[in-house]
């Protein structure tokens, strides 16, 4: 019995030590022997998923898919929009905050890393036919653990997502590991440079995100759910000679449930208490965000903005939230 629980003690040493050394996060960490704070902030860093509960789907007596959008531009939502990132064209280096990233900041690090995969807007023929949302186009790498940095078919394919076509530069990105985006070719070494066209959207530039969800009632639990499915961030779309903004689009789509494993490890700002941060994917699960429905599932496919304007399209976007509520609430009426 001893014997036994010498092992376990030293199998959660081991753990304990593997968990304090993966730390995904904001890069630039004290040096050695130097701890920045009263105590070392692990929660966040080490946390893991929390897994969803499993619904089968003879449980599932009701249920409605909508499409909602964050503004950014939304005090509320600030959370998610700051800290800003920077990219020096001058010199292609990518700053980032030290401290906490901005969810862009962290999507754009994960795709260029190869850890989150995009899934276009667009079917990749029929460019007029957007059902992104569906997940029906990914832009994966074909090398082993490839990524933004060591696959050049992979690179070319995200510089229609990544990048907007700008002033010409004549520049190397830095690489997520901090050199720049270098390849051997023929036992030569070539530096990659970005297109000289181009140039990468900041966090600035992300005036949005959509999520695709759906809402069910779980009788098995006897509870109203909703899970995410989708995010895909928005931008302004420009005109290219004017620089007028002639309306929004979507830039790509991400899995949320691949998300979470991303989202977990990075903080997010609490205006009124350091000590008390919580992760972007706590943020989501408790739903800590304004938002507007701009569509649901229907039996025309359209959406809200198709039909209604200005104040009459926010107050269909209530309306869609109120049988939702109201749904719920009928189930509890005595």
């Amino acid at each position: 019995m001893k014997t036994i629980t010498v092992l376990f003690s030293v199998l959660c040493l081991t753990l304990s030590l593997s968990q304090t050394n993966i730390i995904r996060g904001p890069i630039g960490n004290p040096s050695v022997g130097v701890l920045d704070g009263v105590y070392p902030q692990e929660h966040i860093p080490t946390k893991k998923v929390i897994h969803q509960e499993y619904v089968r789907e003879a449980d599932v007596m009701w249920s409605k898919r909508v499409w909602r959008v964050i503004d950014l531009r939304q005090k509320f939502n600030h959370p998610l929009y700051y800290p800003l990132d920077e990219i020096d064209v001058g010199n292609g280096i990518w700053f980032r905050n030290n401290n906490a990233w901005s969810l862009w900041t962290i999507i754009r690090y994960y795709i260029m890393s190869g850890d989150l995969t995009l899934y276009s807007p667009y079917h990749p023929i029929a460019f007029n036919h957007w059902d992104g949302d569906g997940f029906k186009y990914p832009i994966t790498s074909d090398q082993p653990n490839g990524n933004f940095y060591n696959d050049s078919i992979f690179r070319l394919k995200l510089v229609e997502y990544l990048t907007m076509l700008g002033p010409e530069t004549d520049i190397a990105l830095t690489g997520v590991d901090g050199e720049d985006s270098v390849i051997v070719v023929n036992g030569e070494r070539i530096t990659q440079y970005v297109p000289r066209d181009t140039f990468y959207f900041e966090s600035k530039d992300i005036i949005a995100y959509k999520l695709k969800e759906d809402w069910f009632f779980d009788k098995e639990r006897s509870v109203m759910d909703c899970r995410i499915i989708g995010i895909a961030p928005m931008r302004y779309k420009r005109d290219r000679n004017t620089d007028a903004i002639t309306g929004i689009r979507e830039m790509f789509w991400l899995y949320f449930p691949e998300c979470r494993y991303v989202f977990q490890n990075f903080y997010v700002s609490n205006r009124h208490n350091d000590a008390q941060r919580m992760s972007f994917d706590d943020l989501f699960w408790k739903r800590m965000f304004h938002s507007y429905i701009s569509k649901e599932s229907n039996l025309y496919d359209r959406k809200i903005d198709s039909y209604s304007a200005g104040i009459n399209a926010l107050l269909e976007s209530e309306k869609i939230r109120e049988e939702i509520f109201t749904f719920e609430h009928d189930l509890w009426s005595y």
